[in-house]
């Protein structure tokens, strides 16, 4: 009967330890750490205990079981001009923080300009100019993040491609809605 008692318990043990190995081993093929630490401070050491060692103190981390936080990206349709100018413009969320971006890949041959307007809630807009490599080489822009107001919905992005140069003619725009016929 003690075996048996001893056999049942070893069963529970693992049943526990299982579940609390698997929410901590973090995604497949993450090379990060499951959990993120920061350095330890001179007063955080336990007396007798070795500096080396981690503390036990929770510590602020980005990061929760290694899987952060989820990013959110509302993008329109991907767009290329018949001169070779490719985007695609995104509004992003992640947290409580929203921005736009912008995909592009610029196979003119020149330097371009761009400009990515990033519009929200109360007719609050933000710009930024972006200068566009003559190389083929994909790149993004990026308005800076701010605080979400309102749902996802209330935000707009629209991407500008030019030719440089004040009066150059305009090559491509590309926006964060998808367009989409809604039929007649």
């Amino acid at each position: 009967m003690n075996v048996r008692l001893l056999a049942l318990a070893g069963v529970v043990v693992c049943a526990v330890a299982l579940p609390l190995t698997v929410a901590s081993a973090g995604q497949v093929g993450d090379a990060r750490p499951a959990a993120v630490r920061t350095s330890q401070h001179a007063g955080d050491a336990t007396p007798g205990a070795d500096a080396k060692d981690p503390s036990s103190a929770p510590t602020p981390s980005p990061l929760l079981l290694g899987l952060g936080l989820a990013t959110a990206a509302r993008c329109g349709p991907e767009l290329t001009a018949p001169d070779g100018a490719e985007a695609q413009t995104c509004v992003m969320t992640q947290g409580a923080q929203t921005w736009a971006r912008a995909y592009y890949r610029n196979a003119t041959g020149e330097a371009l300009d761009a400009v990515l307007s990033f519009m929200g809630p109360g007719g609050h807009t933000v710009q930024v100019r972006c200068a566009v490599g003559a190389d083929e080489e994909p790149g993004t822009c990026e308005t800076p993040r701010e605080p979400v107001k309102g749902g996802p919905d209330a935000y707009t992005a629209v991407a500008e491609f030019a030719a440089r140069g004040a009066d150059g003619p305009l090559l491509l725009r590309s926006g964060s809605n998808s367009g989409v016929p809604t039929g007649s």
